[in-house]
């Protein structure tokens, strides 16, 4: 059978730059590619206008440019589910659902994370067009328009008060009577003028014609429901999730160490604790989640493999 010198898994901006890396150092290896449409999490962004040299685009089409540059240089891809891996040996193995094994050297692991979803009606049609997830990406979309935050952690709370620079007000939506964020943080919302606050209340739904114009808010003590819809003069509004992300570690979670997020744990030059493993991308632990990020990781990783090549 052969024996690739990489198998890269997954096909976001971290596997697409290890694939450029790795087709520009002319390894034997093959990306894995979960869904036919590449690009990871990105494409479900309407726009973005903080990835360097490109100044506005939506994330189809930069997750689109990702994959016809890596192809261009001739990089293979396989589109597959991964249903385990074995990784402790010197020639690791990787099953694939479809019954096909692939045996290679090394492994990058540049699988993402997801935001957790708010699980409420409306949510999936309203992503990129209202409902958002990251406030750095989508936070100038929403200049002097109202803005709500759903959560009460740390990321939350440091959302909203980065959202105000951009929304003329922001609603923290948190059901419980207290936020669970560090004092010191609560303090500095407390003390914003642009910040309001919803206690004891979840969101239900939310709806709109193409864009998030209404939203239902449930409160958990009375069960009172009460619907907020947009200012007429906007003709939108916008909510973001922070209750959290999820790794996409699947069957690989108990294979590498994590922390207990299930976040993998590298070096900084992407090393697993693994020999010949190696993680890229929002899968690793790491303080910045963004496409220039993962970006980075994946070249670092793929050059990592490279000059592991040597010991063969």
């Amino acid at each position: 059978m052969k024996i690739y010198d990489l198998v890269i898994i997954g096909s976001g901006p971290a596997g697409m730059s290890a694939a450029i890396y790795a087709q520009r150092a002319m390894l034997d290896f093959v990306m894995i590619e979960k869904e036919y449409m590449p690009g990871g999490q990105v494409v479900q962004t309407y726009e973005v206008d903080n990835y360097p040299g490109i100044p506005k685009t939506n994330g189809m089409d930069l997750g689109l440019k990702f994959s016809e540059h890596a192809k261009e240089l001739g990089a293979k891809s396989i589109t597959a589910e991964v249903k385990e891996i074995y990784a402790d040996e010197e020639i690791k193995e990787i099953m694939l659902k479809n019954g096909d094994t692939l045996k290679t050297r090394t492994i990058i692991l540049a699988t993402g994370a997801v935001h957790q979803n708010l699980g409420i009606e409306g949510e999936e049609k309203l992503k990129g067009m209202g409902v958002s997830y990251c406030a750095t990406c989508d936070a100038n979309f929403f200049e002097d328009f109202e803005v709500y935050v759903v959560g009460g952690g740390d990321s939350a709370v440091e959302e909203a008060m980065y959202l105000t620079k951009f929304a003329r007000k922001v609603t923290i939506i948190h059901r419980r009577a207290e936020l669970r964020a560090a004092k010191s943080i609560q303090e500095k919302a407390f003390a914003n003028p642009k910040i309001a606050f919803l206690w004891d209340s979840v969101v239900e739904e939310v709806g709109g014609d193409g864009l998030l114009q209404t939203m239902t808010v449930k409160n958990v003590k009375t069960g009172e429901l009460t619907k907020i819809e947009a200012d007429p003069k906007d003709g939108l509004f916008g909510l973001f999730g922070f209750i959290g992300m999820i790794p996409n570690t699947g069957v690989f979670a108990d294979k590498v160490e994590t922390d207990d997020k299930g976040y993998i744990k590298t070096d900084e030059d992407m090393h697993t604790n693994v020999p010949g493993v190696y993680a890229a991308g929002d899968v690793r632990v790491k303080s910045l989640r963004q496409v220039v990020t993962a970006v980075a990781d994946g070249a670092i990783a793929a050059v990592q493999v490279e000059r592991s090549m040597s010991d063969y």
